[in-house]
């Protein structure tokens, strides 16, 4: 049972009267009136049972964006019912408008529709719904609340795609320049001619030959795809934040994009999330179904805080590719890096394949080097001019194991990545 505002504002009437008589008596008959006629409102009203709710939910929706759940609610008694409803959703759901009023017949249905913005990646769960059947004199009612399961996973933003066309752009003008540059004898078929004399004649097509009655030779060119691996690095330092969100975001961003751009280019790209153990993975896909499936496969993760497992990560590189591939590592790079064995690992990943180590820089300890009003600002500029040096030696020493070292601000990192992506494509070494 619940009151209404009509209950309240009856029950403030009676005090009227009963203060300008200095009647006690009057104020708890009145009380007493309203309590009864309250009571009786509610037991006329009908049953909150007769109420079906079913939820209509999106499948998934970007971070920063807009969506709708729908509730569906159905009177499947046999009286005319009036009340309200309430959607509710968890807070990171970003909920809005989640009450909603109904009148419905007998066996008549409405949906109605919660906008939802969320704040947070991953699945936001649904509440209960809350379901209240208003009395005829609308002073009471009965209420109950159902659950009623339902979620919307959370995608990562992938804010960093507006750099996409640009490096798109890049891509075809570095495509068009190598076609000519690139020699061998290749291993992809490109196309058939008639045989000359100095050919190889393990590349004469017989079957095509003998539909032409000519003698055709197979032509063939470069490899042009190559495989990328990205690490994006999952442990305790991932969880920093760096501004508004962790730096895991930032990684996210860069992995998203340079995926995104290594996919177009007809690259095969491996994802993997990894700590002591793998959070999550996007392989074995191609074309078109990459980004969905690695974006999916990233909107619920979550920092651990762990130390990351690094010769772990050299196991799984190797056991995941044979050949020379690029392997991108998006972690933290700073001083714990010597002691928890990114070093090392960066040296083995080096004897065989390229590799590139992104990480992010924190936009406050630039602030703080700045600082020289008083003696605390002078005391942090000092921990943050040590910080950066301690950072360049690590920097430098992944350099001298074969690496190449991007370090960015979060919303430079993602468009970094990917310009030494490009870089690598251009000078041939990819």
């Amino acid at each position: 049972m619940y009151i209404t505002g009509w209950t309240v504002l009856l029950s403030a009437l009676g005090a009227v009267p009963a203060v300008w008589a200095h009647s006690r008596a009057f104020a708890w008959a009145w009380i007493i009136m309203v309590v009864v006629l309250a009571c009786v409102d509610a037991w006329m009203a009908p049953k909150v049972t007769a109420l079906g709710v079913r939820r209509h939910l999106p499948r998934a929706v970007r971070l920063t964006e807009s969506t709708a759940a729908e509730l569906e609610v159905a009177n499947l008694g046999k009286r005319r019912m009036r009340g309200a409803i309430r959607d509710a959703w968890q807070p990171s759901a970003g909920a809005d408008e989640t009450r909603h009023r109904y009148t419905l017949r007998a066996g008549e249905a409405v949906r109605f529709r919660t906008a939802l913005t969320p704040t947070r990646r991953g699945d936001r769960a649904a509440d209960r719904v809350t379901m209240r059947s208003e009395g005829p004199m609308r002073l009471a009612g009965r209420q109950r609340s159902v659950e009623v399961p339902g979620s919307v996973r959370v995608l990562p933003e992938f804010a960093s795609r507006r750099h996409l066309p640009s490096r798109m752009a890049r891509l075809r003008e570095i495509e068009g320049n190598t076609a000519v540059q690139l020699k061998g004898a290749g291993s992809e078929f490109d196309s058939l001619r008639e045989y000359v004399e100095g050919d190889d004649v393990r590349s004469i097509d017989w079957r095509a030959s003998a539909r032409r009655a000519d003698v055709l030779v197979k032509t063939y060119r470069p490899e042009r795809d190559r495989r990328v691996i990205t690490i994006l690095e999952t442990g305790r330092t991932a969880a920093i934040r760096m501004g508004d969100a962790p730096r895991l975001d930032a990684s996210m961003e860069a992995a998203l994009l340079l995926t995104a751009l290594a996919t177009r280019a007809g690259d095969r790209v491996q994802v993997s999330a990894f700590d002591r153990t793998e959070r999550a993975r996007a392989i074995g896909v191609t074309g078109p179904t990459v980004m969905p499936q690695l974006a999916d496969a990233l909107s619920t993760i979550e920092p651990s805080l762990v130390e990351p497992d690094w010769p772990a990560v050299v196991r799984l590189v190797q056991s995941r590719v044979s050949q020379r591939a690029l392997v991108v590592v998006l972690t933290s790079v700073d001083v714990t890096a010597v002691d928890s064995g990114l070093v090392e690992a960066v040296e083995a990943l080096s004897r065989k394949h390229l590799v590139v180590v992104g990480s992010v820089e924190d936009p406050t300890e630039v602030e703080l080097a700045q600082g020289r009003e008083d003696v605390s600002d002078v005391y942090s500029a000092a921990a943050a001019a040590r910080a950066s040096l301690e950072r360049d030696a690590v920097i430098a020493r992944l350099r001298q194991c074969g690496a190449d070292v991007v370090t960015a601000h979060p919303d430079e990192l993602a468009p970094e990545v990917a310009d030494r992506y490009l870089a690598l494509k251009a000078s041939g070494r990819l």
